[in-house]
């Protein structure tokens, strides 16, 4: 799971465990098998990659531009992190992993 809200959101509101934290802005060249940038350890183009927006509108987008990427089970949270606190599913304080 990877969560590319900012920081300014993430903070407050709290993080996914387990989730990987990824900004928007660097998600591809961080993902990226063919990227000199690529986390270590990312996904494969054949790993379902599910991504958390706030609430699942700029995620679709991004699973969309990862599946362009060959990531082809890439998808996202319906109703992104807020339905997901809703749902009453377990929130923590600090992010399991963050990706800069």
């Amino acid at each position: 799971m990877i969560d590319i809200r900012s920081v300014a959101t993430r903070e407050p509101e709290g993080h996914i465990p387990g989730a990987t934290v990824i900004e928007r802005l660097v998600l591809e060249w961080r993902l990226d098998p063919g990227s000199a940038h690529r986390m270590p350890e990312g996904p494969g183009h054949d790993d379902l990659v599910v991504v958390v927006c706030n609430e699942g509108y700029y995620s679709s987008l991004a699973a969309r531009d990862l599946r362009d990427l060959g990531f082809h089970r890439a998808t996202d949270l319906i109703g992104g992190f807020r339905g997901y606190r809703a749902a009453g599913l377990a929130v923590e304080a600090e992010p399991s992993r963050s990706v800069d």
